[in-house]
């Protein structure tokens, strides 16, 4: 069986896959922003092994968080699911100076690469939404243009995508997969996201699948056969300081 730590796994999907992989037997480490949320998420999953503890939105608590998840051991998988949807308002600048939709749905999933032991496989959440959007790299913090959520939430994913690709490519003894989230209920026992219908558990399903998979074949989408690494390694580092 395998040991699995599920960034945002306090509630919807992260919560949702953690659950599936639980009654299959696996290790499940969960992830909470602050200590309240903590206690629920131990509450929703009491099987779960443990709950790691912080906001990442801050550069400062990424680190915690990856200090934390290396304390209980090397993982089999991460699924990098904490995120900030696409219905924000407005830019909110963290203590970083960052754009806060940025520091956590692009920035933390790289910092916790980097410094949680490298583990057989890396889950990264994507959007259908990424479609439509380019990188936009020299404005990733929306700081040169008008504040759009669904944009700048796209955008992230986007960028996601691509780190699952690098890391593909410097990583060659890890899968990295990037998981293209159709619309659905994130929050399950909630007012759905999208519509009122019940939750579509295929995102779940797939998202669990990825985590514990022992063949090659994880390195594609199940059902697409789409290839979701690339290959010919280069020579940039990947690494925080």
């Amino acid at each position: 069986m395998a040991r699995i730590f599920i960034t945002g796994s306090s509630d919807g999907l992260g919560l949702m896959a953690a659950r599936l992989l639980a009654a299959d037997g696996h290790g499940v480490v969960l992830h909470a922003r602050n200590a309240r949320r903590a206690e629920d998420t131990r509450a929703s999953l009491p099987t779960a092994e443990a709950v790691v503890v912080g906001d990442l939105s801050s550069i400062t608590a990424m680190r915690e968080v990856a200090k934390q998840a290396n304390a209980l051991g090397r993982f089999d998988a991460v699924i990098h699911n904490a995120g900030i949807g696409y219905r924000e308002p407005r830019r909110v600048e963290t203590a970083d100076g960052l754009s806060q939709l940025f520091a956590v749905n692009v920035l933390a999933p790289y910092v916790l690469a980097a410094l949680i032991e490298r583990p057989k496989r890396l889950v990264y959440l994507s959007s259908g939404m990424h479609h439509g959007v380019d990188a936009n790299l020299d404005d990733l913090n929306w700081t040169a243009r008008p504040w759009q959520g669904s944009a700048a939430y796209a955008e992230s994913k986007l960028l996601d995508v691509l780190l699952a690709f690098g890391i593909a490519r410097r990583w060659k003894d890890v899968l990295s997969n990037a998981l293209e989230v159709t619309p659905v209920s994130v929050k399950p026992y909630r007012p759905a996201t999208y519509s009122s219908r019940p939750p579509n558990i295929e995102p779940f399903a797939r998202n669990s699948w990825l985590a514990q998979c022992d063949l090659v074949r994880s390195q594609t989408s199940p059902g697409s056969g789409a290839p979701l690494t690339l290959g010919s390694p280069i020579t940039s580092s990947f690494e925080v300081e």
